[in-house]
């Protein structure tokens, strides 16, 4: 795509806005390129290499942009750190991915800190995206560099790692490419907006909702200005807020959680209604199982504008658009462009149309590996195809439907429960705002369903002493028996990483402690 790429967009077009932040200070393509060019410098001046890593503990701010913007000219992998993350974890990162930079907005920097010191990590070698009295102020020192385009460029890339819900994170590590970095990231942007349906170059304003801290977020909002696309950055979810600002700055892309869709659902019929939303052009979800209800509530709101991908760091998976899910309500598509996906058994052989097994994945020339660990790397495939646990069918059309994660299924008298679909009806409850369903471990029956539910504190569920009851009246005749939760337990928010899904295995010791 010859005339896309961020760097060639921003030099044809210097006062285009291309980021408005969450305090509403718009940053035009020409500002953020200059930032960009002196950061890339920046980097350099510290020993950076092709190849090298550059650690980002990030709050949604124009300079952590920038900074993205730098790695990719400069043959550099960017890590974007989720926030959520332990310091344990953090450091883990830091020792595994061994940056030759770490960053840190200010609001992060006692995080990076912690890992920092826990990982033995050089002091020497952590910025703050400002003046911070332990930190080198990363703005202050790119200042005295150079703005002007930078010489010998290199296309870098994302270094993600996983969420670390069941385990240390794993880096997912591909090799870097080679060429313009205009054409490639013009290109890549063309493959992974244009398969949602949006346009280039064509006034587009993409609402970031969720934290630039993770990998997803970050690569689609970059992506969206290598597209010739504006920003506007959310501090933090806020639902009513959502709203406000498609209406106000005409937002016509989007990416959300189904948590996220779902609290918007959740919002008075008033204050959800008042707002224009006609600019909404596409508004793409992932990262998680989405209920009907969410769904069709949220195709009612936007119009038949919804679009869903399923997918993985390590792999790419499936899209669909409105009008395919109205047809086929609960898939998640077919296979992106370039990808394909098998439906394979515990032996590795694929199984017949409908039938249900792993989900393994196939993304052409853009095999991974899990930096470090061969052993995980070789675990998860079969041939050139690799699955990340998930299990499901695929109709005779090719459609996807995923029936849930293999470690997650809970066998209950002999008989498979998946989580999804417990969770998804115990969402349709109005008091309900989130919910993680486990399996917790039962003499008679080997594992019983068990819920974590968020609900306000003066919702009816929050003030009963067994939630359970209330929830097995509710389900009824919505769910099986066996499918009931026998356990349940209120809090007043679930433990979601920056990406939105679930930390499972924080869930445990509510249900062990604190079950209604």
């Amino acid at each position: 795509m010859g005339d896309l790429g961020f760097w060639r967009l921003a030099a044809e077009e210097p006062a285009a806005c291309a980021v408005v932040a969450p305090d509403g200070t718009r940053t035009s393509r020409g500002e953020l390129l200059a930032e960009a060019n002196r950061v890339a410098r920046l980097l350099r001046s510290q020993g950076l290499h092709r190849g090298d890593r550059v650690v980002g503990v990030v709050a949604n701010e124009t300079g952590a942009l920038a900074v993205v913007l730098a790695c990719q000219q400069v043959g550099a992998y960017y890590v974007p750190v989720n926030t959520a993350l332990t310091t344990g974890e953090v450091a883990h990162i830091l020792g595994d991915a061994a940056p030759v930079v770490a960053l840190a907005s200010l609001r992060h920097v006692d995080l990076l800190a912690a890992a920092a010191e826990q990982a033995d990590y050089p002091l020497g070698r952590l910025f703050a995206l400002g003046a911070h009295e332990r930190f080198a102020d990363l703005y202050a020192l790119a200042s005295r560099e150079d703005d002007g385009p930078v010489p010998d460029r290199s296309p870098g890339a994302y270094l993600g790692y996983t969420s670390g819900t069941t385990g240390r994170p794993k880096g997912v590590l591909r090799p870097r490419p080679e060429g313009d970095p205009d054409d490639l990231f013009g290109a890549g942007a063309q493959w992974q907006l244009g398969m949602f349906g949006v346009t280039p170059r064509d006034g587009g304003v993409h609402l970031v909702t969720s934290p630039l801290s993770h990998t997803a977020v970050s690569g689609l909002a970059v992506t969206s200005l290598h597209f010739g696309h504006a920003l506007v950055l959310m501090e933090r979810f806020d639902a009513a807020e959502v709203l406000r600002l498609v209406e106000r700055e005409r937002v016509t892309t989007t990416h959300m959680v189904p948590t996220q869709l779902h609290r918007i659902l959740r919002l008075p019929g008033q204050e959800r209604t008042a707002h224009d939303l006609s600019s909404m052009r596409n508004l793409i979800h992932g990262a998680g199982p989405c209920a009907d209800e969410t769904k069709r509530g949220t195709i009612d709101l936007f119009g038949p504008v919804v679009w869903e991908y399923y997918g993985a760091t390590e792999a790419a998976g499936t899209v669909i658009s409105t009008p395919e899910w109205l047809e086929r309500p609960g898939s998640v598509g077919r296979p992106q462009p370039g990808a394909e996906v098998r439906i394979l058994d515990p032996l590795g052989e694929e199984v017949s149309v409908g039938g249900s097994g792993a989900v393994y994945l196939r993304m052409g020339a853009l095999a991974f590996e899990y930096r470090g660990d061969p052993d995980k790397t070789d675990a998860g495939r079969v041939g050139d195809f690799v699955t990340v646990g998930d299990l499901g069918r695929l109709d005779d059309e090719g459609y996807l439907y995923l029936l849930g994660r293999s470690s997650e299924v809970v066998v209950s008298g002999g008989v498979n429960v998946y989580p999804a679909e417990v969770e998804a009806a115990i969402l349709s409850h109005p008091d309900v705002e989130d919910v993680g369903v486990i399996g917790v471990p039962d003499e008679e029956w080997g594992e019983c369903i068990a819920a974590v539910v968020q609900a306000g504190a003066d919702s009816h569920l929050a003030r009963q002493e067994d939630p359970a009851r209330v929830l097995e009246g509710y389900l009824a005749d919505r769910l099986a028996r066996y499918k009931v939760p026998r356990m349940v337990a209120v809090v007043p928010e679930l433990p979601r990483g920056a990406n939105g899904k679930l930390r499972k295995h924080l869930l445990r010791p509510v249900i062990g402690t604190d079950v209604g």
